[in-house]
């Protein structure tokens, strides 16, 4: 199989953490050709309790990826994003009777 055989493949594939997290789908590849190698995948549809930003895209590094087939498994290196809420402290005041 060629070169551009292979990396169309990645067109429209999941993206999974080898945790079962998903993290968003195949856009584009990001080519090296100096070194004749893949850099890093594009990435849209992105989990936003996983990555936080407002891009419309990310770059995954291709060296997390684990596995390529039917999905792409990448390691698991993302930390989810906490939460925050804002509590309403209860006041209360003492009363003299």
């Amino acid at each position: 199989m060629s070169m551009i055989g292979e990396i169309t493949t990645f067109f429209g594939l999941r993206v999974f953490t080898d945790e079962g997290r998903y993290v968003g789908k195949v856009e584009d590849v990001i080519l090296d050709p100096e070194g004749k190698m893949i850099k890093g995948l594009a990435v849209v549809d992105y989990n936003r309790a996983l990555i936080n930003s407002r891009a419309k895209g990310v770059i995954i590094p291709y060296r997390i990826v684990k596995a390529v087939g039917d999905i792409v498994l990448v390691r698991d290196v993302f930390r989810p994003r906490k939460i925050q809420y804002e509590v309403e402290e209860e006041t209360t005041e003492e009363v003299e009777i």
